[in-house]
């Protein structure tokens, strides 16, 4: 184990060895012009988020969001939050969210978290009848109370995957080819009857009923939340389906509740499906924040290669263009086949090393050049078909001097969903705030915040994702630690985070000293034009939760403003 250790520290030395390097070439080199001066400015507004859960997807990502658009984003506090494993105060959330309404524009509520307390909650538990009666009771209260202030609510449909309360190997593998099954036949296509058969004889009837049961009591519950929307007390429902396939039980589920919303006569301005859950908070910021300003982004949809709009990604049911397109809608913005008519441009990038596609890399980098050249934004979903950094985009832009910090947007995160809709919401928040800004002082303030969300997703979702998260559970794995999801806070934990942070901060170094992410840019509001660069980057990172799947970072960027 020691070895291991020794072998990791000797890596990461390295490491750390290039990055002084990079460090004293980056403190070396004068900077033109001014430091970017920030002055306090008065929000725009104010919005109450019940996140998802804990995760900072789910909750910083929106406040950062929110920063972008000089909107206050009011969380609960942490005693109340989920952690993990353990379900957030449902109670205390309620009485929390009736009283901070008073101060709100607008509210984001996740009725997992109101009613399990969190996404993970959410997947092991069945609310009975009762329970969501008294939530629906709750919610019309609310709306009582408040009947100026929208609610905007996001409900997350179970995905394929059993709850982890059934935990045999083989019924949990039986589960998900019946519910495969399940889905096809449900769709209208051919299935093995047989198979559907013994499958339903061989899987535990007590595993069976209550994987079932899940579905069922999740319709009801969104069923009611459709009646809610109806009758005014909701100004939108968002459903999202989570970790999705194309055939499958819960595609069952959402094909009921689409009939129920037909027969309610809502259209998608009330009640809109989509695919996703982590970011559905944050596409509802932006489409709040359009609302506001009267922004209606037209974006035009590209992709390193033709196949790339038709491809379906990992824990994905609909291919590129179908998830793009359900998130431009959902936050009120159109989609143009014109890249001259568009607001901005949504590059795709999926490179496969298997299907020879990592030479469409270089065409994509000239691409995506020519179109910042003719002044262009651009949000860029950098995504690898197998989660490594050799499949990304990124490293080409870098080695080819591209101006980074131009971008409207960067994401690369786990899914296509959760990628597509992180890049489309910060993008249009950001373009619409810089187009209402009446003053300097406010473009400053959003010209600074949109640098801290791009550059801290840089650093999150390739460095981190695509490179130190596999160096810190292989370093894990080899010690003898084998369940990186489930870390020891007082022992691999800590170690884990130590890793990380010297992984990263190496990272950083090497990164923030390239002429792309230092190149200038110009930032374009109402009613004129800045030149901004790149001269540091701080990053805070840390694990928010005992594993490693996902980090807590904080970017704190300082900018010089060019002649």
């Amino acid at each position: 184990m020691l070895a291991n250790k020794k072998n990791c520290t000797i890596l990461i030395a390295m490491l750390i060895t290039l990055a002084g390097f990079a460090l004293w070439h980056l403190h070396h080199i004068a900077p033109l012009g001014q430091p970017l001066a920030l002055s306090q400015v008065s929000p725009k507004g104010r919005i109450t988020l019940l996140p998802l859960d804990g995760r900072p997807p789910c909750r910083q990502f929106v406040i950062n969001g929110g920063k972008i658009a000089g909107i206050e984003i009011s969380v609960p506090p942490s005693e109340l939050q989920d952690y993990y494993s353990l379900p957030g105060n449902t109670q205390g959330m309620r009485e929390w969210l009736r009283h901070d309404l008073e101060d709100s524009t607008a509210a984001i509520i996740s009725i997992d978290q109101l009613l399990h307390g969190g996404l993970l909650a959410a997947r092991e538990k069945n609310a009975s009848h009762s329970e969501v009666d008294s939530l629906v009771n709750y919610l019309r209260q609310l709306h009582e109370k408040h009947p100026t202030v929208p609610l905007y609510a996001f409900s997350i449909l179970p995905r394929l995957t059993p709850q982890d309360s059934i935990d045999g190997y083989q019924e949990r593998k039986d589960l998900v080819a019946y519910s495969r099954l399940a889905g096809k036949k449900a769709a209208g296509l051919e299935v093995d009857e047989a198979e559907l058969m013994r499958l339903e004889k061989a899987i535990p009837s007590q595993s069976l009923s209550a994987y079932l049961a899940h579905f069922k009591e999740n319709e009801y519950l969104n069923q009611k939340l459709i009646d809610l929307t109806k009758e005014g007390v909701l100004t939108q429902l968002v459903l999202g389906q989570d970790d999705g396939e194309a055939y499958s039980i819960p595609n069952i589920e959402k094909s009921a509740l689409l009939g129920y919303i037909a027969a309610s006569g809502l259209d998608s301005s009330r009640v809109f499906l989509t695919h996703g859950a982590d970011e559905i908070a944050l596409s509802l910021l932006a489409e709040i924040e359009n609302h506001r300003t009267g922004y209606a982004p037209k974006v035009c949809l590209d992709c390193n290669v033709p196949e790339t709009a038709a491809k379906i990604m990992p824990y994905m049911a609909v291919d590129m263009a179908a998830t793009a397109r359900e998130k431009i809608a959902l936050l009120g913005g159109e989609e143009t086949h014109s890249p001259a008519e568009a607001d901005f441009i949504l590059f795709m990038s999926v490179a496969d090393s298997k299907e020879d596609t990592l030479k469409s890399r270089a065409p994509s980098v000239q691409r995506l050049k020519a179109y910042q050249q003719e002044g262009k934004q651009l949000a860029l979903v950098d995504l690898s078909q197998h989660f490594t950094g050799s499949e990304c985009l990124l490293p080409q832009l870098l080695e080819e001097d591209f101006p980074v910090s131009s971008l409207a947007a960067y994401s690369g995160w786990n899914t296509a969903s959760n990628s597509i809709g992180t890049a489309i919401s910060q993008a249009s928040l950001c373009l619409a705030a810089l187009s209402a800004c009446d003053r300097e002082d406010e473009a400053i303030c959003s010209a600074y915040a949109q640098s801290a969300f791009l550059h801290g997703r840089i650093m999150e979702d390739y460095y981190y994702l695509k490179q130190d998260i596999d160096e810190v559970n292989n370093s894990l794995k080899k010690a003898g630690y084998q369940n990186t999801a489930d870390l020891d806070l007082e022992h691999n934990y800590r170690w884990a985070t130590t890793l990380l942070q010297k992984s990263m901060q190496a990272h950083l170094a090497l990164y923030q000293s390239t002429a792309a992410a230092r190149a200038p840019y110009q930032v374009k509001w109402k009613k004129g034009e800045l030149t901004l660069a790149l001269h540091h980057l701080k990053i805070d990172v840390s694990f928010p939760w005992p594993r490693t799947f996902e980090i807590n970072l904080m970017a704190y960027p300082e900018l010089y403003r060019l002649p």
